[in-house]
């Protein structure tokens, strides 16, 4: 499924402070810890949580947060398909990255070992 001009604009002024509360519910109610959460969001981004909280008090968008953002060069390892999109075919950079942080959120919250989340 190819993304649209109006879903990669959609996505890419959606704040993280909305997205964030739903990644701390999924993993936590799997049993995962905030700590591991953060963690996924450092090795992506290179945001510890001081930043990652700074993004929320901000309330900037995924356009502003990933632009800031120090992407991992590891990141292109993610692969596969989330909400519906094959990562590896999204062609947008943030709507790319976005659906990135989804993978990983996704993979800690199925319990797939921290090693593999974080492509070592």
């Amino acid at each position: 499924m190819k993304t649209t001009p109006e879903h990669n604009e959609r996505i890419a002024n959606m704040t993280f402070a909305e997205v964030y509360p739903h990644y701390v519910t999924k993993i936590e109610r799997k049993g995962r810890t905030l700590e591991e959460l953060h963690q996924v969001i450092e090795w992506l981004t290179g945001f510890d949580a001081e930043k990652i909280q700074q993004s929320i008090d901000e309330k900037i968008n995924f356009k502003t947060f990933f632009e800031r953002a120090n992407l991992n060069t590891n990141a292109n390892l993610i692969t596969g398909v989330i909400c519906g999109y094959r990562i590896e075919e999204i062609e947008n950079p943030i709507t790319k990255q976005t659906r990135y942080l989804d993978k990983l959120v996704d993979e800690l919250a199925k319990g797939r070992k921290m090693e593999k989340i974080l492509r070592q």
